[in-house]
C-alpha cells in the first residue's frame, strides 16, 4: 500500500492581488421580533408604574429581580409576584468613557450592579440590577461608592414608557 503525502501549496496573496478581487457590499435587512415573556412583561409594566417587581420562590425565599418564572436554586416554578424596594446597595461600579452606542464620552457614565432590598426581612433579592449610578468619577476611582446605599431616581410619570430607562439612575442616600 502506497501512501502519498499531499503537498500543500502556500502562496499568500499580495496586496495588489487582494485589491483586484471583486468587492461585494451588502447590508442585510434583518427584522427581529422579540417577546418579553410573562416575567419581563410584568417587570416592565411595573417600571412604568414606578414599581420594581420580582418573583419569589417560597421554598428558598429568593426573590428574583429581574423576575424569573423558575427558581435557579430549587429547580421549581416561582410562586408569587413581590414588589421590592427601589433602594439597595452598590455591589460593583465602573466608570465608562464609551456610550451605549459606542461613542467616546467626554465625562464618564457610572454604571454598576445594585442589590435591591426586599420588602420583607424574610426575603432575599437575587441577583441584582445593572444600572446607571448618579455619583462622581472620583467615588468610583477611590472605590468609596462600593457598599453605599442608593435609591432609584425615577423619570416623571408622563415620561415613563415601560423600560429599564424609566429609572434615570440610582443616587446615593
Amino acid at each position: 500500500m502506497e501512501i502519498h503525502e499531499e503537498k500543500r501549496l502556500e502562496h499568500p496573496l499580495s496586496k495588489e492581488e487582494l485589491d483586484k478581487r471583486p468587492k461585494i457590499e451588502y447590508k442585510p435587512y434583518a427584522k427581529y421580533s422579540y417577546s418579553a415573556g410573562q416575567a419581563i412583561t410584568k417587570f416592565l409594566e411595573g417600571l412604568k408604574e414606578g414599581k420594581i417587581y420580582g418573583r419569589k420562590c417560597r421554598k428558598c425565599g429568593r426573590v428574583y429581580v429581574p423576575p424569573r418564572m423558575y427558581c435557579e436554586d430549587c429547580f421549581r416554578p416561582t410562586d408569587e409576584w413581590i414588589e421590592v424596594k427601589d433602594e439597595g446597595i452598590v455591589m460593583t461600579a465602573v466608570a465608562s468613557f464609551i456610550s451605549w452606542t459606542r461613542e467616546r464620552l467626554e465625562s464618564p457614565e457610572i454604571v454598576g450592579v445594585i442589590r435591591l432590598f426586599p420588602s420583607s426581612d424574610r426575603d432575599f433579592v437575587y441577583p441584582a440590577l445593572f444600572h446607571r449610578i448618579c455619583c462622581s468619577y472620583e467615588e468610583v476611582k477611590d472605590m468609596s461608592i462600593m457598599g453605599r446605599k442608593v435609591k432609584a431616581i425615577w423619570k416623571s410619570k408622563e415620561k415613563r414608557e415601560g423600560s429599564i430607562n424609566d429609572i434615570d439612575c440610582f443616587k446615593v442616600i
